[in-house]
């Protein structure tokens, strides 16, 4: 079997490397920085990264099953806490060995049934071929850039290139949008900025991180409810925490929770509470460093933070591979291409609680279906049936979500992860021999 090539080192890239290496299936990994870590590497070029970020869902809630996090860290770790973890669990399971570092992926063309991979290594260029090509680059490194209604003469930086809260130092600053990472932002800003506004076109379900001392995302996880109820129970339990956006001069959602993600920070409600970030309603124009509210109400800024979210970037492969249609590639299960059997898309896939194991259980998955390819098993020619059938079905449990990029790839946990265990069970039933492991976990986890 040719070698498949596995594009990033970050935590999808890893569990790739990892599940390929499972089912005795060789593998490259590429990765443009020095080490492992992706998006949690602030050293990375491609990481988005800023100093004060810490995971959103909790680490037992996130972290890889056979991996635990060391108990001493924290249940919201520092991104510092999970580069770590992620070289601990490169250095565990082998990993290292399966990457070329420093190594950009130029271009992945079709040839024949393969696929040839143009790399640049410190200014060298070589192409190589590959019998298979995963994509596990990340979802959150390409800025969405907004049209602003005007040109504004001061300083403009997307939520991508803040690093550090100094940069707001005496400054009038604007946040745009209010995501996780916005809501972060305006809560840094506040404690360094001269004043902080932040201004938003919809509203938002606000979370705290922490309901009785334990992590909100583990409250009530083995029950499981239908999804409206979910809904209902998650919504009752925001407004009797923290109150409703109104209250805060917010704007309400005009959607049920869970269609799109909430924003996990009670803290920016406190500093909108104490007077330390005004809400502002959407952009109506922008003159020198004058921006108007469509209210009518105008302020003077010397920074404008755009922390308007991201969108899916694979410059190195033409779209047409992607079966890309509206504004995600249209794959089974968000990896499985519906005709090419040696292309999948790792990790864009975004659900509530899915984790790095979630994404893990994909990856396990995929592996699992190129080794059943291979050797000829009746049960990956049905999966290839399937995927091909069902390439533009979504796993969204009957959500509907916020027709928005930062959603296209949004899939609801429960559903999806039945999907998946489905399948690896349908996949398992004609293995002629379990497979060597590549490496069983041994004590000492980060």
């Amino acid at each position: 079997m040719k070698p498949y090539a596995v594009i990033g080192a970050g935590p999808m890239g890893l569990c790739t490397v990892r599940n390929l290496r499972k089912q005795g299936i060789p593998c490259i990994g590429f990765e443009i920085h020095s080490d492992v870590g992706g998006l949690w590497d602030i050293d990375s070029p491609t990481s988005t990264m800023y100093e004060s970020a810490h995971l959103i869902s909790s680490k037992k809630m996130t972290e890889f099953a056979e991996f635990p996090m060391d108990e001493r860290v924290a249940d919201f770790p520092h991104h510092s806490e999970l580069r770590a973890y992620f070289r601990a669990y490169a250095r565990e399971f082998g990993l290292y060995d399966c990457y070329e570092f420093n190594t950009e992926v130029v271009r992945c063309e079709r040839d024949g049934d393969d696929w040839l991979i143009t790399t640049r290594c410190h200014g060298e260029e070589q192409t190589r071929a590959f019998g298979g090509l995963l994509i596990a680059n990340g979802t959150l490194h390409h800025p969405n850039m907004p049209q602003l209604p005007g040109e504004f003469d001061g300083e403009l930086i997307h939520s991508c290139d803040y690093r550090d809260p100094a940069v707001f130092d005496g400054k009038r600053v604007l946040l745009v949008g209010c995501g996780n990472s916005g809501a972060d932002i305006a809560v840094d800003a506040a404690h360094r900025a001269r004043t902080v506004d932040i201004s938003l076109r919809r509203g938002y379900y606000f979370l705290p991180k922490f309901i009785g001392g334990k992590p909100t995302d583990a409250v009530g996880g083995k029950i499981r409810l239908p999804r409206f109820v979910q809904q209902r129970i998650s919504a009752a339990l925001a407004r009797l925490m923290l109150g409703r956006p109104s209250q805060y001069g917010l704007p309400e959602p005009d959607y049920k929770m869970f269609e799109s993600h909430p924003v996990i920070n009670s803290l920016i409600l406190h500093h909108i509470g104490h007077g330390d970030v005004h809400p502002r309603g959407d952009i109506a124009s922008i003159k020198g460093n004058t921006v108007t509210f469509a209210d009518g109400h105008s302020a003077e800024y010397d920074m404008i933070v755009l922390a308007t979210g991201y969108k899916l970037h694979y410059p190195f492969i033409d779209r047409e591979h992607l079966n890309w249609q509206g504004m995600a590639p249209s794959l089974y299960l968000n990896a499985f291409h519906p005709e090419y059997d040696n292309l999948f898309l790792m990790g864009m896939v975004e659900a509530a609680g899915l984790g790095w194991e979630g994404r893990n259980e994909q990856a396990e998955l995929v592996a699992l279906y190129i080794r059943q390819l291979a050797d000829g098993a009746r049960s990956a020619a049905d999966f290839q049936a399937i995927k091909r059938q069902r390439a533009t079905a979504r796993a969204d449990g009957g959500m509907k979500y916020l027709q928005l990029e930062r959603m296209a790839y949004y899939v609801h946990k429960d559903t999806y992860l039945k999907a998946l265990r489905t399948h690896r069970r349908q996949l398992q039933r004609d293995l002629p021999a379990p497979v060597a492991a590549g490496g069983q976990r041994s004590v000492g986890a980060v």
